[in-house]
């Protein structure tokens, strides 16, 4: 069990050079199937889901050479085969379903293992894509523990309206489009940062897309796709947890950021805490003066909230960093998750550490702040962000705490713990496997 071992109350101070985004990254590597051609990616992260989509990369046939001291990927596809009695697509990681559409657009099949799963957000179903698959023409159909999609000839173009903007849906989507016969249009898009990353990757490998950023895309499905080189921007997830991380410590963090106009609801959101963002010369920093303390509203009968849902709303992946900010700070606040089930069952970890959490309904808490915490061992669920939420909580107090089951945090952030380290913060991993 890999756990972080905490010593805290030490101000962070310094800068950081954040990582890509593994959600623009994992798609973009998937959509690599889709061409014979090499490419060449700059940016990519050394995390646990990019080492096990290069891993069936290899086991596919396809040339890898990965560079993890520099980041630097180059990929071709020329040699690859798929066997879909023995090719087994990984299981544990959700990114695995946008594989589907590039093996079936060259290899006419694919199989995918009926439990692929991500991090424990809920019940997050696959009938989307499912859906998704047979109206470009794909035939889906249960084998032993797998799910087989076949397509005979090539995919045909389709016009859909997605029940809910997801985001892993709509890159499905474009990827069964991309190479589809005819054009294809899909209203209630998913538009988020890394969404429009993936496709202005698509639309470099000769993709043609319109609409990128907005809820309606439509795709002019080409023969084939081409190679090229492409730079990963820095992901905003990462740029937002350190910047929050100086925040809730009291310290100085000032985090590389190329992106600023994506941040407007992410600054105004801080701002709720007491918290403020200034970016400038390609750098964001978290200036806070005085205690954390929760803003209060105009309308006074009503709680300060942040509300999660589909981009352009709040980041529902950022929904943990805040709640940790919420725990820290002067007066209550209400976190409400309008995307995940079960996404907020953590909060009383929260409780370990002398914080008060009220646990409105499965969508919605309020945090009641400004009360005296001390160090505690809590236990993380499998969410990438929670694990560093509930770090962020120990890291804000003075002595020894634990953060166990944080291995998660390795799927998003590299080098995480070093970064950590240089900004003088007192942590380390323990119990790895």
């Amino acid at each position: 069990m890999s756990k972080l071992i905490v010593h805290g109350g030490t101000p962070l101070q310094g800068r950081i050079i954040p990582s890509s985004n593994k959600n623009a990254v994992l798609p973009v590597l998937c959509a690599t199937l889709l061409t014979a051609q090499p490419l060449v990616l700059h940016g990519v992260p050394d995390i646990t889901d990019v080492r096990k989509i290069l891993d069936i990369f290899g086991k596919l046939g396809s040339s890898v050479q990965m560079d993890y001291a520099s980041g630097v990927l180059k990929l071709h596809h020329r040699d690859t085969h798929f066997d879909a009695c023995k090719h087994h697509l990984p299981e544990e990681m959700r990114s695995s379903i946008m594989l589907v559409p590039p093996l079936l657009a060259r290899f006419g099949v694919a199989r995918l293992e009926d439990n692929v799963k991500g991090c424990t957000l809920g019940v997050r179903e696959i009938d989307p894509h499912i859906e998704v698959f047979r109206r470009f023409g794909g035939r889906v159909e249960h084998g032993e523990g797998s799910l087989i999609v076949r397509c005979d000839g090539a995919l045909q173009a389709t016009q859909h309206w997605l029940d809910y903007a997801s985001v892993t849906t709509t890159e499905n989507f474009v990827l069964c489009a991309a190479t589809a016969q005819g054009s294809s249009v899909l209203t209630n898009a998913a538009c988020e940062p890394h969404v429009q990353e993936f496709c202005r990757f698509m639309v470099m490998l000769g993709a043609r897309i319109e609409g990128i950023g907005t809820s309606r895309l439509t795709v002019h499905g080409v023969e084939q796709l081409g190679g090229g080189e492409f730079h990963f921007e820095e992901d905003f997830h990462e740029i937002t947890t350190f910047l929050a991380l100086g925040a809730i410590t009291g310290g100085d963090v000032q985090v590389r950021n190329r992106t600023p106009d994506n941040f407007p609801l992410i600054d105004r959101t801080f701002a709720k805490f007491g918290v403020q963002i200034e970016h400038k010369d390609g750098w964001s920093r978290a200036i806070r003066k005085g205690p954390l303390k929760v803003e209060t509203p105009f309308t006074r009968n009503v709680l300060t909230k942040v509300e999660a849902a589909p981009w352009p709303y709040f980041p529902v992946d950022l929904l943990p960093i805040f709640i940790a900010l919420g725990v820290r700070a002067e007066g209550n606040a209400m976190f409400w998750n309008k995307v995940y089930d079960g996404a907020l069952g953590w909060t009383g970890e929260l409780s370990k550490f002398g914080a008060h959490v009220f646990s409105s309904d499965p969508h919605r808490i309020v945090t009641l702040g400004g009360n005296p915490l001390s160090p505690a061992v809590v236990e993380s669920p499998y969410i990438i962000r929670v694990a560093i939420a509930l770090f962020m909580v120990a890291a804000s107090i003075e002595g020894r705490s634990e953060i166990r089951n944080a291995a998660p945090i390795k799927r998003a952030h590299p080098r995480f713990v070093e970064n950590l380290q240089s900004l003088g913060a007192k942590v380390e991993w323990a119990g790895e496997n």
